[in-house]
C-alpha cells in the first residue's frame, strides 16, 4: 500500500495512492485520524488497508498537491558515510558505529517543489537515500526486531551545502527547502527486506548514483536499534539510511547542482522522487 500526505480542496489529509489518484482516508475511518503521523500512532495501517477494499479514487494524483511523506516528524535522523564505497570516496576510515546526525522539519519539501539551492553558497550537493518510517515506537530496539518497527520505506534527499558542512554538519544539512521526501510511502509488507532494494539518483536524466542498499555499513535493523539508544523512538519519525558514492563534490569535477536542474531518486519497490533546483529567494 501507498500512503501518501497532500492538499485538496484547500486542506491538509492523507489517503492511498491507487490507480493513478488518491484515496482519502480520514472520512472512510471515522474521521479518527487527520494526518498520517495520527494513522501510525494508533497502529492503524491495517483499518487504512481494509478502508481501501472496493475503493475508487477520489481525486486523481495530478489534482492534489502532495506534502512532504511524514509532514511534521517528531525527529529526522540522518546517518552519515554508511556505504562503504562513499567512505572510501570521501577517504574516511568505515565507521564502527553508526554516524547520526539531525536534520530539521523546516528542511522538508514534497516531491515536485524546488529545492533551493542558498543564496550564500554554489557548493549544493545531491545525496540519495532510502528513509525508514516508525511505525511502532519505542526504546533499546534490538536489531533482530527492529524491522517490526517499521511503518514503510520512502525516497529522500539529504541536501548538502558543502562549504558550510565543512566547518558545521549541522549548518550544512539544515537550509531550508533542501530535504525532499516522498512521494509516498511504501508499507512494510510490501518491502520484506529493505536490503534487497536498489538506489539510483539522476541529475538532468544522468545517472549520478547506484547501488544496492545491501551495501549499506550498518543496516536498516542496525540504525533503528542504534537511535534507540540514545533517544525514543516515535511513530513518524523519519531515519534516513545514508547515500552512496557518486556524490557531486567528490567528483573531477565537481558537480554542483544549480537552477534549473532537476534531480531523481529512484528506488525500486518505491517510485521516483523528482524535485526541480532553484535559487532561493531572499
Amino acid at each position: 500500500m501507498k500512503l501518501a500526505s497532500y492538499i485538496v480542496d484547500g486542506a491538509a489529509s492523507f489517503g492511498a495512492v491507487i490507480e493513478g489518484g488518491v484515496v482519502t482516508l480520514p472520512p472512510r475511518l471515522g474521521g479518527r485520524f487527520r494526518t498520517l503521523r495520527q494513522l501510525l500512532a494508533a497502529d492503524a495501517v491495517d483499518d487504512a488497508r481494509a478502508a481501501l477494499v472496493g475503493a475508487a479514487p477520489d481525486h486523481r494524483l495530478a489534482d492534489v498537491t502532495l506534502l512532504p511523506v511524514i509532514p511534521d516528524p517528531d525527529k529526522i535522523v540522518c546517518a552519515g558515510v554508511n556505504y562503504r564505497a562513499h567512505a572510501e570516496e570521501t577517504g574516511r576510515d568505515v565507521p564502527t558505529r553508526p554516524s547520526m546526525f539531525l536534520r530539521m522539519t523546516n528542511t522538508l519539501l514534497a516531491d515536485g517543489e524546488p529545492m533551493l539551492r542558498p543564496v550564500n553558497s554554489t557548493a549544493f550537493d545531491f545525496e540519495g537515500e532510502l528513509v525508514a518510517i516508525i511505525g511502532r515506537g519505542g526504546r533499546m530496539i534490538p536489531a533482530a526486531r527492529a524491522l517490526d518497527h517499521v511503518a514503510g520505506y520512502t525516497c529522500f534527499v539529504d541536501g548538502s551545502v558543502r562549504d558550510f558542512q565543512k566547518f558545521s554538519v549541522t549548518a550544512g544539512k539544515n537550509f531550508a527547502g533542501t530535504g525532499p521526501l516522498g512521494p509516498w510511502m511504501v508499507t512494510a509488507d510490501e518491502i520484506p527486506d529493505p536490503a534487497a532494494l536498489t538506489l539510483i539518483t539522476r541529475l538532468n536524466g544522468e545517472q549520478v548514483q547506484y547501488s544496492g542498499v545491501d551495501r549499506l555499513i550498518h543496516s536498516v535493523p542496525d540504525l533503528i536499534a542504534f537511535v534507540s539508544e540514545f533517544t525514543t523512538l516515535l511513530p513518524g519519525d523519519v531515519i534516513a539510511t545514508g547515500t552512496p558514492e557518486g556524490v557531486g563534490h567528490r567528483r573531477k569535477p565537481q558537480l554542483w547542482m544549480k537552477a534549473g536542474d532537476v534531480l531523481e531518486v529512484e528506488i525500486s519497490s518505491i517510485g521516483v522522487l523528482r524535485n526541480p533546483i532553484a535559487d532561493e529567494q531572499v
